[in-house]
């Protein structure tokens, strides 16, 4: 019997660092909420018509069953959609915003028909973002250098000095780029990084502390801080609800 193609796909993008993704909704509703955890991203969503920004979240997130319409979407890496979008991170954090609360209605609705008349509206919203990114130029090498010494367990200290920055500017910076300061980035990035070591098979103690938590004990603290949930618990969810196997914190929906 051949096998049901999956709902969610994604693939690397054009655009350094992204990555697209589409969801095509079932039929018949989920029954569940979805939770989405941190990931120190943002997306652009494209779903029932709209245009989404999903900002840079601190929390877990709740996708209602009713709200999960097939999308196509694009995951910036940490960081690089506040050029893109010309606002400040830290005015979409913990937020799902209509692109027209950000740009001019009617540019807006002319990408809206452009999408609306792609044969692959994930392409078409790429191509959008690449023609957005060509005009502004890429994000500010700093912010690079932030979000991967973060990823990479360094101090926020030592961050900050190869990116020669100040602690007060590392926080300002921070702020605008990735929507919260620079600790909780490296929270988040370092839960998301202990994840990805538990699906391939590492057990939670030895992943935790590859990920730079001082043990299995802190890493459960950071998991219910910011997801919400306990690692059994988000794990045999995933494996229950195999139709969404999002390796990230990807939104599904606004």
């Amino acid at each position: 019997m051949p096998q049901e193609p999956r709902r969610y796909q994604e693939r690397p993008s054009r655009l350094p660092g992204a990555v697209v993704w589409t969801w095509d909704a079932p039929d018949r509703p989920p029954r569940e909420a979805r939770s989405v955890l941190p990931d120190g991203c943002m997306d652009l969503i494209w779903t029932g018509g709209r245009i989404v920004v999903a900002g840079p979240d601190t929390h877990a997130f709740e996708v209602e069953p009713q709200n999960r319409d097939s999308c196509a979407a694009i995951r910036f890496a940490p960081g690089t959609a506040p050029v893109l979008l010309g606002v400040p991170a830290s005015l979409l954090r913990d937020r799902r915003a209509e692109l027209t609360d950000l740009w001019p209605s009617a540019a807006v609705r002319r990408l809206a028909e452009r999408i609306e008349r792609a044969p692959d509206p994930a392409e078409a919203l790429e191509r959008i973002a690449l023609d957005r990114i060509a005009d502004t130029g890429p994000p500010d090498p700093r912010t690079v250098a932030v979000a991967e010494g973060l990823r990479r367990g360094r101090t926020v200290a030592a961050t900050a000095a190869e990116a020669g920055l100040g602690a007060r500017q590392l926080h300002r910076h921070s702020l605008a780029v990735f929507g919260y300061g620079p600790k909780t980035l490296a929270r988040i990035l370092r839960l998301q990084r202990a994840l990805e070591l538990i699906r391939t098979g590492l057990p939670y103690a030895e992943a935790a502390c590859a990920a730079g938590c001082t043990d299995q004990a802190h890493l459960a603290r950071e998991m219910r801080d910011l997801a919400g949930t306990t690692l059994g618990a988000y794990f045999a969810a995933a494996g229950a609800n195999s139709e969404t196997p999002q390796p990230s914190g990807s939104s599904t929906t606004a």
